[in-house]
């Protein structure tokens, strides 16, 4: 029986782009001049298992790089040579092309053949060019003995027989037998197939990759002869096992030809399992392979705890507890309706339901909520990468990597901090030279940080450069006709920088200057219903904020009436709501009003005037206030009732009707009534400029 192993390509590509990512973070973090033992064998495990997916799967392609990678590697783990800065870029670079190879075989997209040939030269040039590592006399002793156990009592052959395959699964069995021994290959006439394996594994072990293919009923596996006599040991072959047993540290091999040649070839026969006296070099090897069967069964078991589900899954539950989540707003309000005594029973069920809906809800929502580690792990090769360019010195540190954000939100912000991280190592961080004249220390600090505050997340890209200049970026906004003074504000100053096209760079490079990245940061980061605050001082440093919500799809909101229309305002924005008295409301001509709430004077916005309905109450003070706040500012709006807190489903306006200024969505009332969420960010940034005009008029 055959498996068609192509309905797995899926779960290999995951488990690929998993473990090429777990290899780049461990190269990153690996000290070159005392690298540790552990996260080298770690780094070899990826290299390895990508190797034996690929074999299973037939991916040749994948192998070829894998099997040099996975070479060198193991030749630097043994210590027999040392790790050098120059092996960590060409194992990133080997990284880089896996990464383009898995992706070719995923998408179907073509792969820069020059690129993996390239590699493949450099990595078998490393491993052919460095010298080994001579260790000390009593190491080399200890490993002479070893050699000599294990070459007198190793290599046995086992005769593997299976039904005829194809040609496909063919090469992936001998491609993964291949890494046990020496393997020949033989088709028989009555349609069968053969496999020759001299090794020092057990049947058990060639079994397991069999099964991967084949019904273990259909293996026929025998041991041969336990070892080749003298004469038939070809010259090729004692010269690879001579390598193998130290390049030239052990007594050389014609030396043990004697113990070879009175071991006699044995006649073929069955294996069978039975209870043997081992070497002490078997016994060790024993010992390697059931501790590496003890971790797979660890592994395994974590594995179980976790399973992988489509994206699309996820949001058909999402959209489904959004539903619910509308129909038990339905039922609340109709059953609001009935007499508490009379229907108690009921009510209490309802009540009942509503936490049950809420908890689900919430229990939903965290599925889609990813931990902020799954952008920040795209940077530390980034930021090594272009500090090298640039010829500069940076040390990365990240902080709130566990804090959670929405999938959909996630995805859209790794372009954005992209801009900004290549922003501060370009513009920001200053080379050596420059840092210790300013009396710093020759490696700047790039920092990279996510925390909560309230239903936001705040998400910070700091770093101890030499600041923005205020001066440079007036009199470049000068230069473009932007109106500037000398008197504005720092943050309205760093604001300009946000401008379209606007760039203080004094030479365009590949990496930044053309004034097209900043103004994308700031829109994009809009659309998601952000905001981007700088703080900056010159010779310090510079700070850039990002506040996004934590979701777009369902969050916690007041309801507000004006005339007889409904709106939701985000309850993350609203601070208090209060009826002004006639006296704290002032009116500038020109300028609109303004209210004055304990000594501050905020711009207020009747809501009525911006979506032109014709509202219950046109004065302020026969109406109510919702004090709103959104990146340190503050606004009041006039509404005519606050109707209460509820939770909402955001539905997307813009792809069901249009784009409306003002709002940022749409939700459906527990009546089946449809009411709009006011876009609280941008009527605030909206209002700002009218609130410094007024101020400093009164």
């Amino acid at each position: 029986m055959t498996i068609d192993v192509s309905q797995f390509f899926q779960v290999f590509f995951d488990e690929a782009e998993e473990l090429l990512a777990e290899m780049e973070r461990l190269l990153l973090a690996i000290d070159v001049e005392n690298p540790d033992s552990e996260d080298l064998n770690a780094i070899f495990r990826t290299a390895h298992s990508i190797k034996g997916g690929a074999s299973t799967f037939g991916l040749t392609e994948l192998i070829d790089v894998t099997h040099l990678l996975e070479t060198l590697l193991d030749r630097i783990r043994k210590g027999e040579m040392a790790l050098t800065s120059e092996h960590v870029d060409a194992f990133l670079l080997a990284k880089d092309t896996l990464k383009m190879q898995v992706d070719g075989l995923k998408l179907q997209t073509p792969v820069d053949q020059e690129a993996v040939a390239d590699v493949r030269m450099m990595l078998q040039s490393l491993s052919q060019n460095a010298q080994p590592i001579a260790p000390p006399p009593e190491v080399v002793s200890a490993k002479q003995a070893a050699a000599e156990e294990k070459f007198l009592h190793v290599k046995r052959s086992f005769r593997v027989e299976m039904p005829e395959l194809a040609q496909r699964d063919i090469d992936a069995l001998a491609t993964e037998m291949g890494l046990l021994g020496r393997l020949t290959s033989t088709k028989l006439d009555n349609q069968r197939h053969v496999f020759t394996l001299a090794t020092d594994e057990t049947a058990d072990d060639i079994m397991a990759i069999c099964s991967f293919i084949l019904d273990p009923e259909d293996v026929k596996i025998t041991e041969e002869a336990p070892l080749p006599a003298a004469a038939d040991l070809t010259a090729e072959w004692i010269k690879q096992t001579e390598e193998e047993q130290g390049y030239g540290f052990f007594q050389p091999i014609e030396e043990l030809r004697a113990f070879i040649a009175e071991d006699e070839p044995e006649a073929a026969r069955p294996v069978q399992v039975q209870e043997v006296a081992k070497p002490e070099a078997e016994n060790t090897a024993e010992k390697r392979h059931s501790g590496r069967r003890e971790s797979d069964r660890q592994t395994a078991s974590q594995e179980t705890s976790s399973i992988r589900v489509g994206i699309e899954k996820v949001d058909l539950l999402i959209n489904l507890v959004g539903e619910l989540v509308i129909t038990q707003a339905m039922i609340e309000q109709r059953t609001g309706m009935l007499d508490p005594m009379q229907n108690e029973r009921l009510l209490n069920s309802v009540s009942q339901l509503t936490r049950n809906t809420r908890a689900l809800q919430e229990s939903v929502m965290s599925i889609r909520m990813i931990p902020m580690d799954y952008v920040f792990s795209r940077f530390p090769r980034m930021v090594r990468d272009l500090a090298s360019k640039l010829g500069k010195k940076v040390e990365f540190v990240t902080q709130g990597a566990a804090t959670e954000l929405d999938k959909g939100l996630i995805e859209r912000i790794v372009d954005p901090l992209t801009h900004l991280v290549r922003n501060s190592i370009d513009h920001g961080i200053e080379t050596p030279e420059i840092r210790e004249a300013a009396g710093k220390g020759e490696r700047g600090r790039l920092s990279l940080s996510a925390a909560h505050q309230g239903g936001n997340i705040i998400i910070e890209v700091s770093d101890d450069g030499g600041g923005l200049n205020r001066e440079r970026i007036l009199d470049k906004a000068r230069q473009q006709g932007i109106a500037v003074s000398d008197n504005m504000a720092d943050e309205d100053v760093w604001q300009l920088i946000f401008t379209p096209g606007f760039s203080t760079a004094e030479v365009v490079t590949d990496v930044s200057g053309r004034g097209v990245g900043m103004d994308v940061v700031k829109r994009n980061i809009t659309a998601m219903g952000g905001v981007v605050d700088i703080r900056s001082a010159k010779g310090f440093g510079t700070t850039i904020s990002i506040s996004l919500p934590l979701t777009l799809a369902i969050l916690d909101g007041m309801s507000i009436r004006v005339g007889e229309e409904t709106y939701i305002l985000p309850l993350g924005y609203v601070v208090e709501s209060l009826q002004p008295e006639r006296d704290d409301i002032k009116e500038i001509s020109g300028h609109g009003k303004v209210v004055k709430v304990r000594g501050e004077y905020l711009p207020l916005i009747p809501l009525y005037q911006m979506f032109d309905i014709v509202p219950s109450f046109t004065d302020p003070s026969q109406g109510l206030l919702v004090i709103l706040e959104s990146d340190g500012k503050k606004a009041a709006l006039f509404v005519d009732d606050l109707l209460g807190q509820q939770q909402v489903v955001v539905k997307n306006l813009e792809s069901n009707y249009r784009k409306v200024a003002g709002i940022s969505g749409a939700t459906i009332l527990g009546d089946g009534g449809v009411s709009l969420i006011v876009d609280v960010a941008a009527l605030i940034r909206s209002s700002r400029q009218l609130a410094d005009e007024t101020i400093l008029s009164i």
